[in-house]
């Protein structure tokens, strides 16, 4: 029934028009009563420090419906673009983070001394808003860079998106479903431009919250994040226990959305994961890249498993890895 059911959404969405509006998520109300995205005080998340660079637009606006739906511009102190943009996601379990943190963002600020602009997204996390409301939002970041790169210096035929953890399935969802506008949800701006991008860097996204306990048994791990329990952070994003209602919970897995892509017009994925990873297990981002390759051809895919990484640990953010996603981006955007 499980299989039956994606068949059928991925048929109803590959029959839809682009300016059609449906909702296909009736099962959840999308927003929290009484929820917000305010941070809680142990948290204590470390922010970049932005103060060197001039060129910068801080907490702009792209959507309508909810106060976290900004982001920050920030451009290189040289030329006149337009720059290549690279999009930043956040991570944070889908229930913490912002624009402006350290460990997620960090490593992507040295985009601006290799001449691209960096848009990083707040979008609604799960204390606020359910699934799909976060991929609404970040879709919607996607199309207001379109529709402002002349204002912002920015080339919109030339963006990337990147991000790790949760950070790391919404770009793979970015990736995946630039054409699905079932998942547009209430944001109705500048619906005449699709999310579709050119480039996905994907650190160790979660993909299938429903394989966590049997991946991480495989891998002999014997204490893990197990996602498939009530109270877990991807439970809470999809507004009840992952195991519920598993067709629905597969609308949060960006592999579901592969059947409908068009090679010709699909980014390039570049996906990193660590072997040692006990947030999220590492044949997640192995299975999705597979499926990828697929659809796409192994030309369009780069898979990479850094031998002995952790989740969000040293060696994403090395010189010589970053030199690696730099060269994939520079081949992609700055041929």
């Amino acid at each position: 029934m499980k299989k039956v059911f994606i068949i059928i959404m991925i048929c109803f969405f590959a029959s839809l028009s682009y300016a059609q509006s449906v909702n296909p998520f009736p099962q959840l109300k999308p927003v929290r009563t009484g929820g917000s995205n305010a941070e809680k005080p142990d948290w204590k998340i470390d922010t970049v420090n932005s103060s060197s660079i001039h060129r910068k637009y801080l907490s702009v606006a792209y959507g309508h419906i909810s106060a976290t739906q900004t982001l920050d511009i920030y451009l290189p102190d040289k030329g006149n673009g337009p720059f290549p943009v690279i999009i930043v996601i956040h991570g944070g379990a889908f229930a913490m983070g912002h624009s402006r943190m350290l460990t997620d963002v960090g490593p992507m600020m040295g985009s601006l001394q290799r001449g691209y602009a960096i848009v990083s997204v707040n979008y609604r996390l799960s204390g606020e808003a359910l699934f799909p409301a976060a991929v609404n939002d970040v879709k919607a970041a996607v199309r207001f860079v379109k529709a402002h790169a002349p204002e912002y210096h920015l080339n919109p035929f030339k963006i990337a998106a990147w991000g790790g953890s949760a950070g790391g399935n919404m770009v793979a969802m970015i990736g995946t479903t630039g054409q699905v506008n079932d998942l547009d949800g209430e944001n109705t701006e500048n619906l005449q431009y699709t999310s579709t991008v050119q480039a996905v860097v994907d650190w160790f996204g979660p993909c299938d919250f429903l394989k966590f306990d049997e991946q991480f048994k495989a891998s002999g791990f014997t204490e893990y994040n197990s996602s498939v329990r009530a109270n877990s952070s991807e439970s809470y994003y999809i507004g009840q226990h992952v195991a519920k209602d598993t067709a629905f919970t597969e609308l949060a897995n960006p592999e579901t959305y592969i059947p409908v892509m068009e090679p010709k017009t699909a980014p390039y994925f570049f996906i990193q994961h660590g072997t040692l990873d006990p947030v999220v297990p590492m044949q997640q981002s192995i299975h999705f890249a597979q499926c990828l390759k697929t659809k796409l051809g192994s030309n369009k895919v780069t898979v990479a498993l850094i031998p002995g990484a952790h989740h969000f640990s040293s060696e994403f953010s090395s010189t010589e890895n970053l030199n690696k996603v730099f060269a994939f981006l520079d081949a992609i955007l700055k041929p």
